[in-house]
């Protein structure tokens, strides 16, 4: 079966004090986003959002719906969005072929009934990063490339946290009805993202690490404000973080982040921050 789907469940908070490292990365980690040839998909409970990650590699994948989601069609009710992160290849949507480059977006709305996914090079398979989350209103598919995106300066050298924040699938660049997504960069000897962290109650987050160097690693900080917790993880990597937890993560170089979010709100700016003398 080209598709691989797993199922996740909600978390208490008090319940996540008690985890251990091999906890965490089991409720939390998706440790394998990308494989050749496959489309691997995790149906979080928490906003029932779903991340994953489809390589095309000698014939295209089709993403189709699955037994747990009582659909006809994987976007009968949800909307996707999506962004290459490494070769070339396109996305098709009911027979509408969108060329797809490094750092692309694309989203797609609900009511669309076929999404398939092609490599160009099969040498250099397209890796096609996956959000998705229900939708109750039907949006237009749209390309989005970098120059169209919405670009926040962020931070600085001195806090090591000087950073791009590329705003592509959000809701001052494009409609859409929960999902949102961007991509931040950090600039060569920054290693902090989202600093000072923050959380939204009214949203949940979703952060994947890519062009991570080989040899690297990043740790990514979860957990309640006063309660932190951290897992190590590597390139090509997922992390699905509950609407109660931080999510901030510092590298042992810089590299580059995809987050992904979906709730009851539109608004960006939406989020409680946390000082970092105020974290624990």
């Amino acid at each position: 079966m080209a598709i691989i789907f797993e199922e996740r469940y909600a978390y208490h908070p008090d319940d996540f004090k008690t985890y251990d490292t091999e906890r965490i990365r089991k409720e939390f980690l998706v440790e394998k986003v990308m494989e050749e040839g496959k489309i691997r998909l995790v149906h979080t409970l928490i906003d029932r959002y779903i991340v994953g990650g489809a390589v095309p590699t000698t014939e295209p994948l089709k993403l189709e719906t699955v037994e747990s989601l009582k659909a006809s069609y994987f976007c009968e009710r949800r909307e996707v969005g999506v962004i290459s992160v490494a070769g070339p290849g396109s996305v098709i949507v009911d027979g509408t072929e969108y060329k797809m480059n490094f750092k692309d977006a694309i989203y797609i709305g609900k009511g669309s009934k076929e999404v398939v996914f092609k490599s160009d090079d099969t040498s250099n398979p397209a890796h096609f990063y996956i959000n998705s989350a229900p939708a109750h209103k039907e949006f237009p598919v749209r390309h989005v490339t970098m120059a169209d995106a919405n670009v926040l300066h962020m931070g600085s050298p001195e806090t090591s946290n000087l950073r791009d924040i590329n705003q592509l699938l959000i809701n001052t660049v494009i409609d859409t009805c929960q999902l949102q997504m961007g991509m931040t960069e950090l600039k060569p000897g920054s290693i902090w993202n989202t600093m000072p962290a923050h959380t939204h109650g009214r949203r949940n987050e979703v952060y994947f690490y890519f062009d991570v160097p080989e040899g690297q690693a990043v740790c990514h900080f979860m957990g309640q404000p006063q309660e932190t917790r951290h897992i190590w993880m590597h390139n090509e990597q997922a992390v699905i973080s509950p609407s109660w937890s931080i999510h901030s993560a510092a590298g042992t170089s810089n590299y580059i982040f995809i987050w992904g979010m979906a709730g009851e709100n539109l608004d960006y700016t939406d989020m409680d921050i946390f000082q970092p003398n105020e974290l624990k």
